[in-house]
């Protein structure tokens, strides 16, 4: 009964949302999400601890504003997604502007895959789904929603424009098959990672735990590692899937320095992105959670 209830409000509030013009569809899903961060004292705990992290010099004031932008791009994003089944390739131009895609065009060039290197930066859902309307389909790997139900319909709309996910703990095989074929597999990498699956990177300063997958597979199988983040262009009144030049790996010999070493180089990037629109990154998120061995928790709650 649960997993029903739970299904029927995902799919009604996606068609209610998606039957509404796209500005009204969006400020709805910030009223949405500034009521669930209201009524969840805890996620403002994390945002101000991470941005205390992040930002040790400013003030609560300077943090508390760019939670509010947070909240905005959050809600947006839902406004979007729901709008999805109205994007269409003669559309998606008026709303996501490409910027360096001849850094994807080369990358895709060598013929040796594309690993796109992305985080939760603004309407993070809208990047891969403007791409492949833009002609670029790709795998993406998720995490499955314990919903079933729930999983297949948010799937169902991600997938609308060509794109196809790949289930996280079964990712190995049919990434190295889909990058052998000269696919795109795009990864989220700026998320807490366990210990078993990750490697220590700063970021902003601090060791945090994160994925190493990425290193892994890229360094086997020779795949481009693409940056492209997708960020709110105030200005322009949409937003730009910003890619950047594919990076350049280190290649010692040594794996697990490898592995280390260009584990840091992606969370170089993904800092850059982060600190020139920290406005438009999820804070709500304990990056910080794991820690080495030994070492004690750093939140205190």
């Amino acid at each position: 009964m649960r997993e029903r209830l739970e299904y029927l409000l995902a799919w009604s509030g996606l068609k209610v949302l998606g039957l509404l013009p796209r500005g009204a569809a969006r400020f709805l899903g910030v009223c949405f999400v500034r009521l669930a961060y209201t009524i969840q004292p805890r996620l403002r705990r994390i945002a101000l601890f991470n941005l205390g992290i992040a930002f040790p010099d400013t003030s609560e004031a300077q943090r508390e504003k760019i939670i509010r932008g947070m909240i905005r791009q959050i809600g947006w994003m839902i406004g979007e997604f729901s709008q999805f089944p109205k994007y269409t390739r003669e559309n998606i131009e008026r709303i996501v502007a490409i910027d360096g895609a001849q850094n994807f065009a080369a990358a895709q060039q060598r013929g040796k895959g594309v690993l796109f290197l992305t985080g939760h930066m603004s309407a993070w859902e809208l990047a891969p789904f403007a791409h492949a309307l833009y002609g670029h389909p790709l795998h993406f790997l998720v995490r499955p929603i314990k919903n079933r139900r729930v999983d297949a319909l948010i799937n169902g709309y991600r997938c609308r424009s060509g794109n196809q996910p790949i289930e996280k703990n079964r990712a190995a095989r049919a990434m190295l098959k889909i990058l052998a074929e000269g696919g795109t597999v795009g990864i989220l990498s700026d998320h807490n990672t366990a210990l078993e699956e990750g490697v220590f990177a700063d970021f902003f300063g601090v060791p945090a735990s994160t994925t190493s997958g990425l290193a892994r597979i890229a360094l086997r199988t020779d795949a481009s590692v693409v940056p492209g983040f997708l960020c709110w262009d105030d200005r322009a009144r949409k937003y730009r899937l910003q890619f950047g030049p594919a990076v350049e790996l280190s290649r010692s010999g040594n794996e697990d320095e490898d592995v280390r070493a260009n584990t840091q180089r992606f969370t170089r990037i993904i800092e850059g992105y982060v600190r020139a629109h920290p406005e438009q990154w999820v804070w709500v998120h304990k990056r910080w959670k794991t820690r080495p061995p030994g070492e004690n928790p750093l939140y205190p709650f």
